[in-house]
């Protein structure tokens, strides 16, 4: 896969925690919807940190490998 671009998340508003996050404060992601290049992500411990911009061809395919367990923390 191609490297994403990182956007200054910071400098975005509109910031919505992810269903798949947890509330443990474990594992949280934030996702901003109707950006118009894609959809950016970014760890909710780190709000000014940057955020991927996941395109929006490739946001379904990611989502979809979440749901199924494809996706998982490796140690």
């Amino acid at each position: 896969m191609a490297e994403q671009p990182t956007l200054d998340a910071a400098s975005l508003s509109g910031w919505r925690k992810s269903s798949y996050s947890n509330d443990q404060g474990g594992s949280c992601l934030e996702v901003l919807d109707g950006h118009p290049a894609g959809v950016p992500v970014r760890d909710s411990k780190n709000p000014h940190g940057p955020a991927v911009l996941i395109p929006a061809p490739h946001w379904g395919a990611f989502v979809t490998a979440v749901k199924e367990g494809h996706l998982g923390h490796h140690d």
